[in-house]
């Protein structure tokens, strides 16, 4: 295989990693090719070309995030969405303000090592090597974003319907970095006697493992709002059959109830414009 060919192999991968750091996805299509044309000019022999790839595509992210100069009409206008819950183009708007909203808290190297380590399962010795730092540097890069990323919402962090919709987006789009990045490091899933007799897991444990079982997923359900609180549900002839109910904390969810109580779903009620309610 040509060196041609070995590239276009790794695209998809180079170009999933730098949407994960850039949020950007042209941009990130742009920095994939910056790192061929890189690749091209090089005469230097390459014994790892995904390894070599990999650094060159996440420090040629790393420039732009440097390079970025924040800008108040760069935010989306959360009052301009349309309040149509079932508005695709609605939805990805909410996923992007949501997850700008977390990552532009971060520095560019805070957000390169939370996204490599927490998205994609770098170690910190190669995390280390692409931001020329220490091991120990790295590490402790990591850990200050992902404190960044818990601070409540009052503190700048998303609030949670945005979280909610956000994820429930990624899940709808089949958006696994996502998901990760929206989903805690011990988050998990359960569901009450109605809900597991419906058809849904009793118990999942873990960010991976619930990303994987959402991932792709939940199609059919709509925002709505339980006790006050943003979740989403199933609905059938306009009636909720399946609640999905979040907890949300720092930005990220932390566990994922399904409900099926008659008790509990007579409480649930649809969302609608801004914050998706009623």
């Amino acid at each position: 295989m040509g060196e041609t060919e070995r590239f276009e192999a790794e695209r998809p991968r180079l170009v999933r990693l730098a949407v994960g750091v850039l949020h950007d996805h042209a941009e990130a299509e742009d920095v994939v090719q910056q790192a061929w044309l890189r690749l091209a000019r090089t005469d230097a022999e390459i014994a790892n070309l995904p390894g070599w790839l990999t650094t060159a595509t996440t420090r040629l992210c790393l420039d732009r995030l440097r390079s970025r100069t924040p800008r108040p009409t760069d935010r989306t206008d959360k009052s301009a969405l349309v309040p149509d819950v079932a508005d695709d183009v609605v939805l990805a708007d909410t996923v992007g303000v949501a997850l700008r909203v977390v990552l532009e808290r971060l520095t560019p190297p805070e957000r390169v090592a939370f996204v490599l380590k927490d998205s994609f399962g770098f170690e910190f010795d190669a995390i280390a090597a692409i931001l020329e730092v220490t091991p120990a540097a790295a590490r402790k890069l990591a850990s200050r974003a992902r404190a960044k990323v818990r601070q409540p919402a009052s503190q700048g962090g998303p609030a949670d319907w945005e979280v909610v919709d956000a994820f429930m987006a990624a899940a709808r789009q089949g958006d696994f970095e996502r998901l990760m990045l929206l989903l805690a490091p011990d988050a998990f899933v359960t569901a009450d006697a109605d809900a597991t007799r419906a058809g849904t897991p009793e118990h999942i444990a873990g960010r991976q493992q619930v990303a994987t079982f959402f991932n792709g997923s939940a199609h059919a359900a709509l925002p709505v709002f339980v006790d006050e609180r943003p979740a989403a549900a199933w609905f059938h002839r306009g009636d909720a059959l399946v609640l999905f109910d979040f907890a949300v904390a720092g930005g990220q969810v932390t566990a994922i109830t399904f409900r099926a109580d008659p008790e509990v779903l007579s409480r649930v009620s649809r969302r609608h414009g801004e914050h998706r309610r009623d």
